[in-house]
C-alpha cells in the first residue's frame, strides 16, 4: 500500500460512487474524508483528492472550486461533456491535476491501444469501422464516452480526428456508407454493465475486438488507482493511459 491519504466521492449515492464507496473503505491507506452528492456541499480542504461520478455540470462546478483553492486534485468520470466545458476543464487543470477518462477499466485502456494499432494497418479504402456499444437503461448519454475514447483511438490510428471521420447514425434511407468513415450504434436495455465491440469489416473478413464489463467494481477500482496516482502530480489533464505508464512523458 502506498502512504495514507484523504479522498473525497462526489455522486457517493450514484451507483459508481457507491462502488467507489466500498473499494475505499476495503483499503487500509485511504480515508474517506468526504461524501456528497450535487447540490451538497463539502469541506474540500479535508481531501488530497475528489472521486467524481456525477454530471458534466457538477463535474465542471466541483472542478472550479477545487482550482480556485488550488487543490485537491481530481478523478473525473463524468461522461457527456460538451465543447465549451471540454474546453473550461482543460484550463482548470491548469491550475489543478485531473485524471479524466470515460472508461477506468484496464482491459478497455488497452483495447484503446489495440484499437489505434488495427487502424494503423487496415486500409480505410478496403475496411470499415464500427463501435457498438451496450449499456444499462438508465445510462442517459450515447454513444457512451467509452465508444467515443474507442472512435478517437480508430480515427487516431488513420491520422485524422473524430470529428472528421465520425458518420451519423443508420436511420432509414441512408444511401451507400461512406468509404473511410466510423460509425457507432448504441443499445440502452436492462442492467448491462457496459459492452463495447469495435468492428473491422471488409469484404472478404471481420476483425472484431471486444471488451464486457462483469462487476462495476472494476470501474471503482480503476478510479481509485487513479486518484492514488494524481494526488500528487502537478497539474495538468491526465488520463488512464498516463496512470498505467502506456504514455511516455
Amino acid at each position: 500500500m502506498s502512504a495514507l491519504f484523504h479522498a473525497g466521492i462526489s455522486g457517493a449515492r450514484g451507483r459508481m460512487g457507491r462502488a467507489v464507496s466500498q473499494v475505499l473503505d476495503a483499503r487500509d491507506d485511504v480515508v474517506v474524508a468526504a461524501r456528497f452528492d450535487r447540490g451538497e456541499t463539502a469541506d474540500l480542504a479535508l481531501c488530497d483528492v475528489v472521486i467524481d461520478f456525477s454530471t458534466p455540470d457538477a463535474s465542471i462546478a466541483l472542478a472550479r472550486a477545487c482550482a480556485e483553492r488550488g487543490g485537491p486534485a481530481m478523478v473525473i468520470g463524468s461522461t457527456g461533456f460538451t465543447e465549451a466545458q471540454e474546453a473550461e476543464l482543460a484550463g482548470i487543470s491548469e491550475k489543478i491535476a485531473i485524471v479524466r477518462s470515460g472508461n477506468f477499466s484496464l482491459g478497455v485502456n488497452i483495447l484503446i491501444g489495440l484499437v489505434e494499432h488495427a487502424a494503423q494497418r487496415l486500409d480505410a479504402a478496403d475496411w470499415d469501422i464500427e463501435v457498438l456499444e451496450a449499456h444499462h437503461r438508465r445510462k442517459v448519454d450515447a454513444p457512451s464516452g467509452t465508444a467515443l475514447m474507442l472512435g478517437a483511438a480508430a480515427a487516431s490510428g488513420r491520422g485524422h480526428d473524430l470529428a472528421t471521420l465520425r458518420t451519423a447514425p443508420n436511420d432509414g434511407l441512408t444511401g451507400e456508407r461512406e468509404v473511410g468513415k466510423i460509425g457507432f450504434a448504441s443499445l440502452r436495455a436492462g442492467g448491462i454493465v457496459g459492452d463495447h465491440t469495435v468492428m473491422f469489416a471488409s469484404e472478404d473478413e471481420v476483425l472484431t475486438l471486444n471488451h464486457s464489463a462483469i462487476d462495476r467494481s472494476l470501474f471503482a477500482k480503476g478510479a481509485v488507482a487513479a486518484a492514488a496516482w494524481v494526488r500528487s502530480r502537478g497539474p495538468g489533464l491526465y488520463d488512464m493511459q498516463d496512470v498505467l505508464g502506456f504514455r511516455q512523458a
